[in-house]
This record gives structure tokens, sequence and C-alpha cells, in this order.
């Protein structure tokens, strides 16, 4: 497998693009081949009105995550299908998203983003399958 992107740096320069995640103020820490990291620290925009974290926040890291990973082995890759599993709140601190390759076909790809909190607890699985243009 070759990489799309020859550095993090073009990886991050490349994902600007990507307002709505950007906006949320989430990093790409990590990138490997079939392997990307990103983070993002809790603040009062990704609060619901309850005061917990707002779902969309937390699926929105692991989209990106599963968008990096997923483009850097073949781009353009697209989102065809997602899901998430909340498994515990987050209150605050920083929030990773860590994309593993489970799957990387012709045509296809499947990752698996682990979710996780500063104390290294799962807060959410999120699975996505890509399809490569």
């Amino acid at each position: 497998m070759a990489g799309t992107f020859n550095s993090l740096e073009e990886a991050r320069e490349y994902f600007k693009k990507d307002r709505f995640a950007t906006d949320a103020g989430i990093s790409i820490d990590v990138l490997d081949i079939g392997r990307c990291v990103c983070s993002m620290t809790i603040d009062d925009r990704h609060r619901n009105a309850n005061g917990g974290i707002m779902g969309g926040a937390i699926f929105t890291l692991g989209d990106l995550a599963f968008a990096v990973a997923s483009n850097h082995i073949h781009k353009p890759t697209v989102a065809q299908q997602v899901s998430i599993s909340f498994l515990r709140s987050a209150s605050a601190g920083k929030l990773t998203a860590e994309a593993i390759c489970l799957k990387d076909g012709r045509s296809s790809c499947v990752y698996n983003i682990l979710i996780r909190d500063e104390k290294n607890k799962e807060i959410a699985q999120f699975v996505g399958t890509g399809f490569k243009l």
C-alpha cells in the first residue's frame, strides 16, 4: 500500500478544507499507512443543552480520522456506510480517535476507529466503509 500524502503536513494542508472538522478544533496528529490518529480538546462549543458532549462532535472526530486514513491509502475515497456506538460519556479534556484499516480491497475499505478519553477509556467505536472512486 502506497500513501497518497507524502507527509503528515501535506495531509493537514489537504484536510484544512474540511471546515466543519477544523472549526471544531480537530487536529491530525499521526498518519501512517493504514493508521491515523486525530484529537480534539473539549470546550463549550462541543456541549449539548444538558452540558454533555454532543454526539455529533464525537462523530465528527471519528469521521475525520476515517477520512484521513482512507484517503491516505487511496484518494479519493468516500464514505459508503458508517456507524457509531457510544460506549460511555466524556465530560472534559482531550478525545483521541485512532483509525485502523481492517480491509483494503480493490474498490472498498473498512476502518475501525476507537475514540478514547485522556484516561484511555473507550468513549465510542466508529466503523467506516469507504468506496474508492
